[in-house]
């Protein structure tokens, strides 16, 4: 039985998309070769790269519009180091909202000074900091759409005229922006895009070239440009399977049409973490992730009971951080209506039985 895949990520993916990869690896298109045996100078690869990256750009509005999408290694722990490489000058500004933006601090402290214009540490990042002036001197803002550990999201993105960098990790390609706000965005693919093993960077290429610094080659955005997003040996596989569930978001209708069925999902099990009195939310209520749900027993006396109805009814990944504790139900774009039921549909039932 295929499991209901609530795992923070990596990630569920399409069911076809995981065919389609899954015999690539056989042979790729009828060539006689796999995927991952075959150049990524290949015809094959060079045009699955370019088609990546013009459905990462189309998807989200910026074809055509002076931005460049890449392909690389490191995930977005590299990105923290990156961003900072290519953009920080003199000071930054970064708004702390979890676990992922305090290391992305501590990689920018390297190259300047950073100020911390917002942060919930102190409230163990259950909100979305407002009402913060951001300094007009930084060279850059950034930002966290969404904190997969503890469950919060922006539901506005700050007003600024400064360049403004964001970490898309584990809401990208959820929900409808204006991502011609940002001059930066940067995603691990493993949350919900494809296998983990690439980083998708969307940068404006008039954003870059502003710092003093040399950039050693593999951290200068500007030589990934040139070189297509390959100029060393790009992750084939995450690459080729991110491509298809692009595509597959593509024919859904794109953002506007899984962000109504996200929109769907979350509301379903935030109303019963809200009307079950055995359930407690983490996130406070306004800045609830629509991707990633935390939430706790009121009673721990139930937690046997309840760990053993939901790995009956295969659920997989529940578990919440160590950081939060509890549960946490991600709920990326591949993850279905139904599955959301069976959980829901679950929790109603410790009500009944407690």
């Amino acid at each position: 039985m295929k499991k209901h895949n609530f795992s923070a990520g990596p990630c569920i993916l399409p069911q076809e998309v995981m065919q389609k990869a899954a015999s690539a690896v056989i042979e790729l298109d009828d060539i006689g070769l796999s995927l991952i045996e075959i150049s990524h100078r290949s015809k094959e690869f060079v045009d699955i790269m370019e088609q990546a990256r013009s459905l990462a750009l189309e998807l989200l509005g910026l074809k055509d519009k002076g931005y460049q999408a890449l392909f690389l290694h490191g995930g977005a722990s590299m990105e923290f180091l990156m961003v900072a490489y290519n953009f920080l000058e003199k000071k930054a500004g970064y708004l702390n909202t979890g676990t992922w933006s305090d290391k992305a601090i501590k990689e920018a402290r390297l190259f300047g000074e950073v100020v911390e214009v917002a942060s919930s540490k102190d409230k163990n990042y259950n909100f979305i900091p407002k009402d913060y002036k951001i300094p007009g001197d930084l060279d850059y803002l950034h930002m966290t759409s969404n904190n997969t550990i503890y469950g919060t999201q922006f539901k506005k993105v700050p007003k600024t005229d400064l360049p403004l960098i964001c970490d898309m990790s584990s809401d990208i390609f959820s929900r409808q922006l204006d991502f011609s706000q940002f001059d930066l965005i940067y995603a691990g693919a493993q949350k919900n895009m494809g296998p983990a093993g690439v980083t998708l960077v969307v940068v404006k290429e008039d954003a870059l070239g502003k710092v003093s610094r040399e950039i050693p080659s593999m951290m200068d955005y500007k030589v990934h440009i040139d070189k297509d997003s390959m100029f060393n040996t790009p992750p084939v596989f995450p690459v080729y399977t991110s491509m298809l569930t692009l595509q597959w978001l593509k024919d859904l209708g794109g953002i506007a049409a899984i962000e109504e069925v996200n929109e769907k999902k979350a509301q379903l099990l935030y109303s019963e973490i809200d009307l079950n009195p055995l359930f407690k939310g983490f996130a406070a209520k306004e800045d609830r992730s629509n991707m990633n749900a935390t939430f706790t027993l009121a009673d721990e006396k139930l937690k046997d009971s309840f760990d053993a109805m939901w790995k009956e009814a295969g659920i997989n990944g529940l578990n919440g951080h160590r950081s939060v504790g509890g549960y946490r139900a991600s709920m990326y774009n591949a993850l279905s209506l139904e599955s959301v039921g069976v959980l829901v549909d679950i929790m109603s039932d410790l009500e009944r039985k407690a």
